[in-house]
């Protein structure tokens, strides 16, 4: 992706945080906490509940810790977005988990913990919700962007720029 065409980058991250927080707010105005609704029969249903930890509940009741990790996490991931990414899937991959990273970082701050609300009902799965997708795929997509495209394509290319690799310390 051409440097230029980075700004669509916030608008994307807009988008992504813009719906995430449409349905957390329409689940918290029209579900009680703990009601339950079919969504998708036999796939998933809408289950709200109040997660005040991190995946799976890790690290509950550290509000503060995991805004911090998460502001932390979301500034770096910017910078790399800036700086170095410039191939299609890094792009995206990095937008997606930063719109999911501030959706979620803006209930921690808000309301102390995420609202979460997609249950799947053909596994044993911990209810997540639209930020949680955009964080889980874009890491997906970020690792196979890393692993198989990255040496071939944005490493070459700030090593011709700047005489070093950022991932390799040289």
């Amino acid at each position: 992706m051409k440097k230029h065409s980075l700004w669509l980058c916030p608008l994307a991250i807009a988008a992504i945080v813009a719906l995430d927080q449409w349905v957390k707010a329409y689940i918290v105005t029209h579900f009680a906490v703990g009601e339950s609704a079919e969504f998708l029969p036999r796939l998933l249903r809408l289950h709200y509940v109040r997660n005040f930890g991190a995946a799976w509940s890790s690290f509950s009741g550290e509000r503060w810790l995991l805004i911090g990790v998460t502001g932390v996490g979301m500034l770096a991931l910017a910078w790399l977005l800036a700086r170095i990414v410039r191939h299609p899937l890094g792009v995206w991959s990095l937008t997606a988990v930063i719109g999911g990273g501030v959706g979620n970082l803006i209930d921690r701050v808000r309301l102390g913990y995420v609202v979460d609300m997609l249950d799947c009902t053909f596994i044993e799965f911990p209810v997540f919700n639209v930020a949680d997708c955009f964080v889980v795929c874009g890491t997906i997509a970020a690792l196979v962007y890393y692993i198989w495209i990255y040496p071939n394509t944005d490493a070459k290319n700030w090593e011709k720029d700047h005489g070093t690799d950022p991932a390799q310390g040289k």
